[in-house]
């Protein structure tokens, strides 16, 4: 089940897509890691369909990823006489804590920690940013307001302060009620919403530990001030666009996208593009142009994975979402700009050991034009070095380690095989020539380049160059 491309397709499951023939659909047409949206489902769905994921995987193989995504915080209005209301601009509108049904001149909203951080001329957005309010006059249980861009309000729409540093966790008790479950069912990565600030992801990690890898959700102003921060903190970062879009001008979007990209790929820290990729394939069998160069963008880009939502999850076609998006990926890879692009907006690298060794192998790779590279290590570290590189050929990660080989699916251009323990170098060459040849990477007579750290199982010790030639008994 070898992919010919380096970007990666991460699948949100839901209805559309429960049982194992979808499920098995989807992987055979390109997914590589699985998303279950815990804000929606129960935990049970959520478990069959991940152990349906581990069948496959046994079946087929192939190290397959899952991410958990937590719902996060929802700030919400509460209800309105007969369900809705007409707010009018210019209008006087005041927002408080008595859960009495609103009417047009005021609502429910049973969030304390909004009104402690608001500040006089600070614009709330209701509904998706359909409705805009600015705060005159505020208290610790109530804002009054004037309308801006009025419109039809409806119960308990949501609610966003854009411009505001919220005291809120990222964790609700339901979120953590999830992620012990999530935990326990042995998910790879858990993607954190409402991610505002560094410590976000440190009150995460106390939890997660090593079990997981974390991966942030970059969907509020106030983490993009502090995005090279979160980067470093984090495992991963995805750049959630919907409510980027809804806090944030439409235009400045792409903007950040590409400035998110090149901070993570910076630092070789996988990146995920998120959100509307392919909205239209919900309804229709075919994508707009659009999509198709909205996927092919970040691709161009460097992302290490592009994700499908609402269209695999519960639109009428995710078979076809996930082929689409697999041909786009390697429509562009196959773009010989696509290398010219990945080359000039490659980063230099940190003065380590690790990254001396890993730029080395990216120029003899670009020199001898090896078959393959091949990365031998416990905690990912040395994939994640390599990948960092962008080299010209694939990279075969091979791990003793399950865990890793599954986190390692998220990961630009990196094809992990679970191994036995290797004890010496030669054995490890060995390893590395005989898993490129029956991965099909090489053929006898072919070179390979071996990155890997000494001693073996200590994170982070890549020091390792070596390049062999399969041989012929192979």
């Amino acid at each position: 089940m070898r992919r010919l491309r380096s970007a990666k397709i991460v699948a949100t499951l839901g209805p559309a897509t429960s049982d194992e023939p979808a499920i098995r659909a989807l992987f055979e047409r390109g997914v590589d890691v699985f998303r279950l949206n815990f804000s929606h489902g129960t935990q049970h769905d959520h478990a069959r369909r991940l152990e349906t994921i581990r069948r496959l995987e046994k079946e087929f193989g192939r190290p397959i990823g899952v991410l958990l995504d937590l719902q996060g915080p929802k700030l919400r209005l509460g209800t309105f006489e007969g369900g809705r209301a007409q707010l009018e601009a210019l209008a006087r509108f005041r927002l408080d804590m008595d859960r009495t049904s609103g009417n047009g001149r005021r609502a429910p909203l049973p969030h304390p920690e909004i009104f402690a951080a608001l500040q006089e001329g600070t614009e709330l957005l209701l509904d998706d940013g359909k409705l805009r309010l600015r705060v005159d006059r505020h208290g610790a249980d109530f804002a009054e307001t004037t309308v801006l861009v009025g419109g039809p309000i409806s119960d308990r729409k949501g609610v966003n302060v854009p411009s505001v540093l919220l005291p809120i966790s990222p964790l609700t008790p339901k979120d953590r009620d999830d992620l012990d479950v999530g935990l326990a069912m042995g998910v790879d990565w858990v993607a954190l919403s409402f991610v505002q600030r560094p410590e976000d992801i440190d009150e995460a990690r106390e939890i997660i530990g090593t079990r997981a890898a974390i991966m942030a959700k970059l969907e509020k102003p106030a983490a993009i001030e502090h995005l090279d921060a979160i980067v470093e903190r984090c495992d991963g970062i995805m750049v959630a666009r919907g409510d980027l879009g809804v806090e944030l001008p439409p235009e400045r979007v792409p903007e950040l996208q590409r400035q998110i990209v090149r901070a993570c790929r910076l630092r070789g820290k996988p990146v995920v593009v998120a959100t509307q990729m392919l909205e239209s394939m919900i309804a229709a069998p075919v994508p707009t142009r659009a999509e198709v160069s909205d996927v092919a963008t970040a691709v161009y880009d460097g992302v290490d994975a592009v994700m499908l939502s609402a269209e695999s999850a519960s639109g009428k076609y995710p078979l076809e979402a996930v082929a689409m998006m697999d041909r786009i990926v390697a429509r562009v890879e196959a773009d010989p700009s696509y290398r010219t692009g990945i080359d000039a907006t490659h980063e230099s690298a940190q003065s380590t050991t690790a990254d001396a060794v890993c730029t080395s192998m990216r120029q003899v790779a670009a020199l001898l034009a090896p078959a393959a590279t091949v990365t031998y290590t416990s905690s990912g570290f040395t994939s994640l070095r390599a990948a960092r590189e962008r080299p010209a050929v694939p990279i075969l990660s091979l791990t003793p380690d399950m865990a890793t080989a599954r986190r390692m699916a998220m990961v630009w251009g990196v094809h992990a095989v679970l191994v036995d323990d290797v004890h010496d170098v030669g054995e490890m060459i060995e390893c590395a020539c005989r898993t490129a040849h029956a991965e099909g990477f090489a053929q006898p007579g072919q070179k390979v380049v071996v990155v890997a750290g000494l001693p073996f199982g200590k994170s982070g010790t890549t020091n390792l160059l070596h390049v062999a030639r399969i041989p012929n008994h192979s």
